[in-house]
């Protein structure tokens, strides 16, 4: 028998016209989304956020058992806002370029599938309409301090800063009284300073989009950083996560919560904002699929004996 992925497989392979968007409802998985978006958007844009690098998942599995699992609560806590999973829909700039309907539609299609999300500090929205917009937490990613006072001003719960220079960050984190999350820690010895400077989480995170095979991936990286941040702030991770198995892995491996952000963008490309909402719902679904299996009832009873990482 013939699935769905594996026709679109043998189109691809063949070099045959792929041309037909699928609804929505009919796709399976986040890499379907991709390849509606690749089917949706001119090649170099496609080029911007297509691919993925699962080696590093792929060297994990689950140590599953069976409990009692009636009673399954996906909900987590971050900065003072109860969310509905561990998934925040990550940051891009321009959103437009993908769909008309830019970070706009990213922020109903999110709202609608009950995740918060992180906006770019470069939209093709201005901020205040998105927070208009918002029925979920609203956080921001910002580049100065006059940005984050502009965005604490629209009500926002929550900054994520990419570091560049600690100068920068202690300017940003002085300039409100909000949390200031650092994005972009690969090292243990980076949490822990940013800890000390008064970090209010941490982003594990290469956004430096290396090539692939060139840097250690963001979830080979977790473990040390988690480990000497010891529950003092949240860590995050982004890099990578498709399935809802890859964020169960990370939550593992002393992650609080994931952003996700390509899949994100496959969905706006092709769908707007239903799109949006399906691979938020999709991923959902998935991780709480991945929780019963490992007998997990809440985000709480998940610990690292969950999973064995091989050596190939």
């Amino acid at each position: 028998m013939i699935t769905r992925r594996t026709s679109l497989l043998l189109q691809t392979i063949q070099g045959e016209p792929a041309g037909r968007i699928a609804p929505y409802n009919e796709l399976v998985n986040t890499f379907e989304f991709e390849e509606m978006a690749r089917r949706s958007l001119a090649p170099a844009a496609f080029t911007e956020i297509a691919g993925s690098d699962a080696r590093a998942f792929d060297k994990m599995t689950f140590r599953y058992r069976m409990r009692d699992v009636r009673a399954l609560d996906l909900s987590v806590s971050l900065f003072g806002e109860k969310l509905f999973a561990p998934i925040l829909v990550g940051p891009a700039s321009l959103q437009a370029r993908f769909h008309a309907g830019g970070e706009l539609a990213t922020v109903r299609g999110a709202s609608a599938g009950k995740a918060a999300v992180v906006v770019a500090s470069k939209t093709s929205v201005a901020w205040d309409k998105l927070a208009a917009e918002a029925k979920t937490p609203l956080f921001v990613q910002v580049e100065s301090a006059e940005q984050a006072k502009a965005a604490a001003a629209l009500g926002c719960k929550a900054l994520f800063y990419t570091l560049n220079d600690w100068a920068e960050f202690e300017a940003v984190r002085k300039a409100v009284k909000i949390p200031v999350v650092v994005k972009g820690i690969m090292q243990a010895e980076e949490a822990a300073n940013a800890v000390n400077r008064g970090a209010a989480g941490i982003v594990v995170s290469n956004y430096r989009a290396l090539p692939a095979g060139s840097v250690a991936t963001t979830i080979d990286a977790l473990p040390s950083v988690a480990s000497v941040v010891a529950g003092r702030v949240p860590v995050f991770a982004d890099g990578s996560f498709r399935r809802g198995t890859d964020i169960l892995k990370a939550l593992a491996l002393g992650a609080r919560a994931v952003l996700i952000t390509r899949p994100v963008l496959w969905g706006l490309a092709a769908y707007g904002d239903k799109g949006v909402q399906q691979v938020v719902e999709m991923l959902q679904s998935e991780l709480a699929r991945s929780m019963v299996m490992c007998g997990t009832v809440n985000l709480a009873a998940i610990t690292r004996a969950a999973v064995r990482i091989h050596s190939r």
